[in-house]
């Protein structure tokens, strides 16, 4: 076997031991300490509620990497836990970017909402972006930029649709049997009054189906930031065998 192939061996089966590393000194770990402070001030700097999407999708954002940073003091590696709930949670926090500039805002500029000269709706705002922008690209950075990649199988990209169709689902129960409930429609396409109950759910299941091709995307990045790693690494050990 080559020097290569026994490298890719060993980071796919154990790729927190091929990237164990001085976590303090780890680019890694501090993109993810910023991670967790960025995304815990996007949720205390305002009222947020459960019911939403955004809300949910960036509290699993920040237990995630909160809970990956524990992991990585505790075994002195660059690598984050749980390779398949790692793309699951790319994949749901950039639900939340495309579903809100696209669907809802209809691709509307959010830039100009940073500089208002309310005090308290700027800083809303800016709380706002932080949740629907910021924390969905840092983490696809981090996905992109950091390993461990091709761990995560194509064919696990399916698990991570489970969360949003349950979302929609038990939504789409909550609006039909509690009327009265508060953020009956947390969307609008799962608005039972306007759409009714089969529009809703095609609605709901077109979103899926949105999210389906967004996770190949998020696959297809981690397949081709392991390529170009690996080009990289080849060029090095060339260079080096070459000195």
């Amino acid at each position: 076997m080559s020097v290569d192939a026994a490298d890719r061996t060993r980071e796919q089966q154990c790729p927190d031991e091929a990237l164990r590393v001085n976590v303090w000194a780890s680019p890694a770990f501090w993109w993810r300490v910023a991670i967790v402070l960025v995304v815990l001030w996007g949720l205390v700097a305002g009222e947020r509620r459960l019911a939403y999407f955004t809300t949910q999708s960036n509290v699993i954002v920040f237990a995630y990497f909160a809970g990956a940073l524990y992991w990585m003091a505790r075994r002195g590696t660059a690598a984050a836990p749980a390779p398949v709930l790692r793309g699951g949670v790319t994949t749901w926090i950039l639900t939340t970017m495309v579903v809100s500039h696209v669907l809802l805002n209809h691709f509307e500029n959010p830039i100009p909402g940073l500089f208002v000269a309310d005090p308290t709706d700027e800083l809303a705002n800016r709380a706002i972006f932080a949740m629907h922008y910021v924390v969905p690209l840092m983490v696809l950075v981090d996905w992109v930029a950091f390993g461990p990649h091709r761990v995560v199988r194509w064919r696990d990209a399916a698990w991570w649709l489970v969360y949003p169709a349950a979302y929609g689902l038990v939504f789409l129960w909550r609006a039909l049997a509690l009327p009265e409930v508060p953020d009956r429609f947390p969307y609008p396409f799962l608005d039972t009054d306007a759409l009714g109950p089969f529009g809703s759910l095609l609605e709901m299941l077109r979103v899926v189906a949105y999210i389906a091709v967004l996770g190949l995307v998020v696959m297809a990045l981690d397949r081709l930031a392991w390529w170009v790693g690996e080009r990289l690494r080849r060029a090095r050990r060339r260079a080096e065998a070459s000195a």
